[in-house]
């Protein structure tokens, strides 16, 4: 068969099968992204009929995927909001590093992997994953909810602090200076504030750039300018999750909501084939070794991440159902956490056995994290149905 026949045959396949998935998900009341997850397992590397050919165009298609998730993240906020939630969350951005960075440090150290190894599992414990939660923010219908801000925060927090920790870390995996480390950490702080300087001072007239009359110049302006953000970010070592994110805040009044309603279709189409993508380079053969070890770091990092979002919403106000929904929000880790333990095992410095831990310890969060935000609701309605009523009858008056 022609071989790009056979491409066309394989991608329709993906869709088609994502189609039925996402269907019955629906009808079961479950967000899609586990059977995404699972589906890639199925079609992957190692699985029951694996995929050959169509890796470049899924590979990419998975980043744009990621990008336009966090791009219509932004354009529900505005610059002023995000920095308004970044002053009022920084100290919940403090506690998410130490409880959530903790257990990956601890099992790296008990396993012999060394201070880079440790570094590396700290920052695959630590990261959530803003696509993942993005998604399931939108799904659950959450983007308008009180808590939803300082979930936002605390989600930008660790990017910018990935935007710091990834150019450290690729320093002390190469080998390079002190001095060639601190260049590329300053190189990435400047990048950040001036695209978030930017987005301040001259958010009107990014709108007026990217904004037309016509859809179809509309669509390919905005869509092209997320990409170009993303891919400058990203080749500057900061996250091209967070370059989208600020471009989407960076665009407001009715040009980000004319923005939101032309890409919602492209984000939910790209972002399907970004979770199936995550499936696709998990071969499940790597995972029985280190389950045991990811069950335990998904257990206790669901609850420390549970724990920050309850701390970070309490400190904002917020009643115990959002703090409940703010926690579990950001259970899900996903795309970072991978990048960070490609990137480590990439240069051959860490225990190979890294690799297989850190996959599996993801493929798990990332099926509990958007079941957790699903279940956590109805399960604090029902402990809270539960708790005896306060008695308010009125205690008789002293002339009684």
């Amino acid at each position: 068969m022609d071989h790009t026949a056979l491409e066309l045959i394989e991608l329709g396949a993906v869709f088609f099968g994502l189609g039925l998935l996402g269907r019955f998900a629906g009808k079961i009341g479950l967000s899609p992204i586990p059977l995404y997850l699972l589906g890639g397992l199925f079609f992957g590397a190692g699985g029951f009929v694996p995929l050959t050919g169509i890796e470049d165009f899924t590979g990419l298609a998975g980043e744009i995927g990621v990008v336009l998730l966090l791009l219509l993240l932004g354009l529900e906020y505005s610059a002023a909001e995000l920095v308004t939630g970044l002053r009022r969350s920084w100290t919940a951005g403090l506690l998410d590093i130490v409880l959530n960075a903790a257990p990956g440090v601890a099992v790296a150290l008990i396993l012999d992997w060394g201070v880079i190894g440790a570094l590396v599992m700290g920052g695959v414990t630590y990261i959530s994953s803003s696509g993942i939660i993005a998604k399931v923010l939108g799904d659950l219908g959450r983007l308008g909810n009180r808590e939803t801000p300082v979930v936002l925060s605390i989600l930008v927090f660790e990017d910018l602090v990935m935007a710091l920790y990834l150019p450290i870390l690729t320093a002390l995996l190469v080998g390079v200076t002190f001095v060639g480390g601190l260049t590329a950490v300053g190189i990435s702080v400047a990048v950040l504030a001036v695209v978030l300087l930017v987005a301040l001072r001259y958010g009107r007239f990014v709108s007026a750039v990217v904004d037309s009359p016509d859809r179809e110049v509309f669509l390919l302006k905005v869509l092209g300018a997320a990409l170009l953000v993303a891919g400058f970010a990203s080749a500057m070592q900061v996250s091209a999750a967070v370059g989208a994110f600020l471009l989407g805040i960076a665009i407001s009044g009715s040009t980000a909501e004319n923005a939101t309603k032309m890409l919602e279709p492209l984000r939910d189409l790209f972002a399907a084939i970004f979770f199936v993508v995550f499936g696709l380079n998990t071969d499940p053969a790597s995972i029985p070794p280190m389950l045991g070890w990811a069950a335990a770091l998904a257990v206790v990092t669901t609850f420390t991440k549970i724990a920050t979002g309850w701390w970070a919403a309490r400190r904002q106000k917020i009643g115990p159902l959002g703090r409940a929904r703010a926690g579990a929000a950001l259970v899900a880790r996903g795309e970072f956490s991978i990048i960070i333990a490609g990137l480590a095992v990439g240069y051959g410095v860490v225990d190979e056995r890294l690799a297989a831990l850190a996959t599996t310890y993801v493929l798990l969060m990332a099926v509990i994290g958007p079941i957790t935000a699903r279940v956590v609701e109805p399960l604090a309605e029902a402990i809270r149905n539960r708790r005896p009523a306060t008695n308010t009858t009125p205690a008789p008056s002293a002339g009684s």
